[in-house]
């Protein structure tokens, strides 16, 4: 099959290559993959964020949607032929989506995709989904409660936006002016207060919220700057691994996040979907053969999205 890989030691650049055909184990089942999207585990292990795996070529890509083609002889809850998305868990690389087939476990990281979600979205879901709804949970927003999320252009924060406006929070967004703050207008319309972190940010969330903030999701850029924007109480989490200091633990409930990508988790996303409560951000799509140049794109901090179509 094709796929995209890491054929040595990290760093070293992903490339589109053959490689054998998985075959499903007695617990799994094999996917043809319709569509992945890319993220940015992808370039931190292209970059040797996890390093020597010890078996190479690595085949990168967390996401994936498409259609089981086998199942292993211990498979009960899925037949040949249904349509499936999700997130691959093998821990924590090399076996990923951005590939013709995948193996995955029937017990996690994968869902039915449901009438009315394309492939296409549901092959960016899934990373971005489940980690944007750890991060909503974990500060749990409430109607009119102001809340920032900071990284709001990228998929998780463009997904966790959506969720935290639906609850009634008043949020606010941090995106550069031009194509930035317009990608968030179009996706939230006047749902959301999009703020510069490029210049005064202190200023833009304190005359939005001059009482300070409820709570924050830190995405992107500098935890210690938004500490202080919260007020007594606030909550915040993060998926960048930031730790409290100075008494700042003292004042907030700050939550470490990761992605929990169990097959309730993913139903909820995708019945999401099928009801227009959620948009999946993609802003273009790319070949499989293009997924490098998707990669490179993705590093050089595109929007929402970027969907690789496998077929």
């Amino acid at each position: 099959m094709r796929a995209v890989v890491l054929r040595s030691k990290a760093p070293s650049e992903p490339e589109v290559a053959e490689v054998p055909d998985p075959e499903p184990g007695p617990d799994e089942l094999l996917v043809k993959v319709a569509a992945s999207s890319v993220n940015g585990i992808d370039l931190k292990v292209a970059d040797g964020a996890f390093g020597d795996r010890g078996a190479y070529p690595l085949v990168l890509g967390k996401d994936f949607a498409g259609t089981v083609q086998a199942i292993g002889a211990r498979v009960t809850g899925y037949g040949v032929g249904e349509a499936v998305f999700g997130v691959t868990v093998r821990p924590p690389v090399g076996e990923g989506g951005l590939a013709e087939y995948v193996t995955v476990p029937e017990a996690f990281g994968v869902a039915r995709i449901p009438a009315g979600v394309s492939l296409a979205d549901a092959g960016a879901l899934g990373l971005a989904g489940t980690t944007a709804l750890a991060c909503v949970d974990a500060v749990d927003p409430r109607p009119g409660e102001p809340v920032l999320v900071a990284g709001a252009t990228g998929g998780v924060g463009a997904i966790a936006a959506q969720y935290i406006a639906a609850r009634g929070a008043r949020l606010i967004a941090t995106a550069r002016p031009g194509v930035q703050s317009g990608f968030l207008a179009d996706l939230l319309g006047p749902r959301v207060h999009v703020v510069d972190h490029t210049h005064d940010l202190t200023g833009q969330v304190r005359a939005l919220a001059p009482r300070g903030l409820a709570a924050a999701i830190h995405l992107a850029g500098d935890a210690d700057a938004l500490a202080p924007l919260l007020a007594d109480g606030g909550r915040l989490a993060t998926v960048l691994h930031w730790a409290p200091h100075d008494g700042v633990g003292d004042r907030l409930t700050v939550t470490g996040v990761m992605a929990d990508p169990d097959t309730a988790t993913l139903d909820r996303l995708a019945a999401d979907v099928a009801a227009d409560r959620l948009t999946v951000p993609i802003t273009a799509t790319y070949a499989l053969g293009e997924a490098p140049a998707a990669l490179a794109a993705f590093r050089q901090s595109s929007l929402g999205k970027l969907s690789v179509s496998v077929d």
